[in-house]
């Protein structure tokens, strides 16, 4: 699967343009773990370069976000629940880091926060290309549904674009401190792993 990906990723280094980047959020929206952070601030970056334009690589964005939760939601209306229950336990969706209790999440969040959970759960990572699914087991207005998928995808890849496209006019700054940087990313990776032996010890006594 990692390899899978990684073959993704230097195809799209090699072929990015706006229907790339709308195939690849749209990819991104079904229930394929392919997360928008790896799509976005790429095409920023070449947008801030004057390759693309920063707008256009949002509106696409938000297109192909449209078009994978649609698939996710007529599916899930169409098959229901059991099916895709079973979908989530099988092999082939564990393939794809699907699982019985991450659609269980999603489904509890749509129940707890209605319609506007497809609009905010755009925005929380781990929810944001399953929340469709219990929208379509619950028979949401689609109309409905795609105004506050839109609302937060777009939101969304505004925020991810923006943040790499301001990153991209610093980076004479990062490069010229890049050794610097790179003993401080040293530095906390250490303070982790002791954090982690030192609770791995408490946890024994």
């Amino acid at each position: 699967m990692m390899e899978f990906f990684q073959s993704l990723a230097d195809w799209y280094m090699n072929n990015m343009n706006y229907v790339t980047i709308m195939l690849l959020m749209a990819l991104e929206s079904t229930f394929v773990p392919l997360p928008s952070e790896i799509v976005i601030p790429p095409a920023a970056w070449k947008a801030a370069s004057g390759d693309l334009n920063i707008f256009l690589v949002v509106l696409f964005a938000t297109i192909g976000a449209l078009i994978g939760a649609s698939f996710n939601y007529f599916l899930s209306k169409w098959l229901g629940r059991a099916i895709v229950y079973s979908f989530a336990d099988s092999k082939v969706g564990h393939m794809f880091l699907l699982s019985r209790q991450k659609v269980e999440d999603a489904e509890a969040y749509f129940v707890r926060h209605g319609k506007s959970s497809t609009f905010i759960g755009r925005l929380i990572p781990g929810i944001r290309h399953l929340i469709s699914i219990p929208a379509g087991l619950a028979k949401m207005n689609f109309k409905q549904f795609i105004l506050f998928t839109a609302i937060g995808s777009t939101l969304w890849h505004a925020i991810l674009a923006a943040l790499s496209y301001f990153l991209y006019s610093q980076k004479d700054l990062f490069e010229k401190y890049m050794k610097e940087l790179s003993y401080l990313l040293l530095f906390a990776g250490i303070c982790f792993v002791v954090f982690l032996v030192i609770r791995y010890i408490k946890k024994k006594d």
